[in-house]
């Protein structure tokens, strides 16, 4: 699991020192997260396309923005990409209540539940912010990319039993941070 992170920290110092042959290899080796995030966010391929676009562009013309010491550069750019695609939706919402009005809800209590799951969403994603790295890495996989353990293992190359453990670990130390009953 070390080569990844040399790889990265060298990836980062060539596009740092502007080669652009390493900003093709860090799309070759990011594209695929980037673009399948924004998509799963979006739900428009073709957005998607740009929200991708615009985080290599982003990296490309501030690569010291990326501080390696705070975490992966995999994560930096998904991070990047959920909160462009995050903002995508955000403004088409809000494009579509200033054309169609404000939204109707149909029966009695549903706009307390909307706030409701808004605000216990906010809560997940703060709690889920706190886990420790490796925990918040198979948390985020499994849950907001929908990745099963075996891809969760795959994709950051450790046993699908260490996969497992941190998936239960993670939603434990969740279930204890929002104080509910532990899995």
């Amino acid at each position: 699991m070390e080569a990844p992170v040399v790889d990265d920290r060298l990836l980062h110092q060539r596009v740092v020192g502007g080669d652009e042959a390493a900003l093709g290899e860090l799309y070759d080796r990011f594209a695929a997260l980037i673009f399948g995030l924004a998509v799963r966010v979006t739900r428009d391929r073709a957005v998607a396309e740009d929200i991708a676009q615009e985080v290599f562009v982003t990296f490309w013309e501030r690569p010291l923005a990326y501080d390696p010491e705070r975490g992966s550069l995999r994560a930096w750019l998904a991070t990047i990409a959920h909160r462009r695609a995050v903002d995508h939706v955000r403004a088409e919402e809000r494009r579509k209540v200033s054309v169609l009005g404000p939204r109707v809800y149909e029966r009695p209590g549903e706009l307390e539940d909307t706030v409701l799951a808004a605000d216990e969403a906010t809560r997940v994603r703060e709690a889920v912010a706190t886990l420790p790295d490796a925990l918040r890495a198979v948390i985020e996989l499994a849950y907001y990319q929908g990745r099963t353990y075996r891809q969760v293992a795959e994709e950051l190359a450790i046993p699908e039993g260490t996969a497992k453990s941190r998936i239960r670990l993670g939603l434990r130390k969740l279930a204890e941070s929002l104080g509910g009953e532990q899995p």
